[in-house]
């Protein structure tokens, strides 16, 4: 059976397209089918894929992520864009993820996700998902008031511009921009950060994975999305609960490089001193 992957490339980067051409030559010569997936919303299709390439940065990377789930395909991600943090190598090391993919010389982790659901006077109104984060944002100019519980138990009273609700994963994301907690991958947790927050005890939080987060939006409206990507309305007097989803999404990886190093070369974080070998 001949092998095949998907590759799905930021639709408005030169530099992605000419990649894909690269990729898909290489990859053809080693014998192994490259079908080019589009990145919007449609589905992937049936197929059976061994991989998702992505040539892209986080958002491509989230958008294949959508398009993958369910599916228990692993998505790797060469970064074009900026930070890239989910990406597995940079442009730079193109020729040697190609090779790497061709001697099946990479390792598959699975990253934990999170579920929502959106109900207004007992009636469902939506339901959605995450990888990274789900951000509970106000409409509008004016703060949202919330009541945030934690496993049926009320916790506090926020009057705020939103609250996050974040994976290990997306700790390094929105969740780290609000004054989050970076987060190991390997760390099963659900990250609770308010945003914008005018309350005393407004600081982020970090449960269990098992916990389920509860958000009555008390006092105006708000607007639910997840990833940047699926937006939903939550108006003023709905009850949005999150917990952990039942679908996670396989990142495909090359190195078994410590997550401390990546947070450094991604941040750019001064080491200089460190006198360890």
């Amino acid at each position: 059976m001949s092998r095949r992957v998907a590759l799905m490339v930021h639709p408005n980067r030169t530099t992605a397209m000419e990649s894909a051409e690269k990729v898909t030559k290489a990859l053809s010569a080693d014998q192994i089918d490259v079908t080019l997936i589009s990145s919007d919303g449609s589905p992937m299709g049936d197929e059976d894929y061994e991989l998702v390439i992505v040539l892209g940065g986080d958002g491509t990377i989230l958008r294949a992520a959508e398009k993958a789930r369910g599916k228990k395909v692993p998505i790797l991600g060469v970064n074009l864009g900026h930070v890239g943090f989910l990406a597995e190598a940079e442009h730079s090391a193109l020729d040697e993820v190609v090779k790497s993919i061709a001697a099946r010389d990479y390792l598959v982790e699975e990253r934990m996700t999170i579920d929502v659901s959106i109900e207004n006077d007992g009636v469902q109104l939506s339901s959605g998902w995450a990888l990274n984060e789900i951000s509970i944002e106000k409409l509008g100019s004016r703060m949202i008031e919330v009541l945030v519980a934690v496993d049926g138990r009320p916790l506090s009273r926020w009057w705020c511009d939103g609250v996050l609700c974040a994976t290990p994963t997306g700790s390094t994301a929105y969740a780290f921009s609000a004054g989050g907690p970076i987060v190991w991958p390997e760390v099963e947790a659900l990250l609770v950060v308010p945003v914008a927050a005018h309350a005393l005890f407004a600081r982020p939080l970090v449960t269990s994975p098992k916990s389920i987060i509860t958000i009555d939006v008390v006092s105006g409206d708000a607007q639910v999305v997840g990833d940047g990507l699926r937006k939903f309305d939550a108006p003023s007097a709905s009850r949005i609960e999150i917990r952990r989803g039942h679908e996670p999404i396989q990142l495909a990886r090359l190195a078994t490089a410590p997550f401390t190093d990546r947070l450094v070369a991604k941040f750019r974080l001064p080491v200089e001193g460190w006198r360890g070998e």
